[in-house]
């Protein structure tokens, strides 16, 4: 009987790429199901893809940037250097995962900002946020 060989790390574009499907999905409050009929492929599938288990194809990522609405340079921006990106490969997978703006709390969070209709108020919820932040940031030594 056979063993299958260890399953290799997946390419820390691939996980960028993933992470950049999943924060445009959930920002868009939009199912993997949904995102998988329009790629006419199972929710299994696209959830591989999020995780960068599974690379996606330049056809799927057509069809991906199409359905998001977004062109299909957004899955590559904010991606690090080259050099970063070879030094991440020869890691654990932990690659981009740290990206505060992947965490589901922060896609929430810019969703419901810009849900406020009023730009006063959403305004004045941004200098109270900016706020808290620097006097945390202060209390805690940092100078930014």
């Amino acid at each position: 009987m056979s063993r299958r060989p260890p399953k290799e790390i997946p390419d820390p574009i691939d996980i960028h790429v993933g992470q950049r499907l999943k924060a445009r999905r959930v920002g868009l409050r939009i199912s993997q199901s949904e995102i998988g009929k329009a790629l006419d492929v199972t929710f299994q599938q696209i959830q591989k893809y999020e995780n960068g288990a599974n690379r996606i194809g330049a056809s799927n990522l057509f069809k991906l940037a199409q359905a998001l609405n977004v062109d299909v340079s957004y899955f590559f921006e904010d991606m690090p250097s080259a050099s970063k990106i070879k030094s991440l490969s020869d890691q654990p997978a932990s690659g981009f995962e740290h990206d505060p703006m992947t965490q589901p709390e922060s896609i929430k969070l810019v969703h419901n900002y810009f849900r406020i209709a009023s730009p006063g108020v959403r305004a004045r919820v941004f200098q109270l946020v900016k706020s808290i932040a620097d006097a945390e940031a202060i209390s805690d030594g940092d100078t930014f």
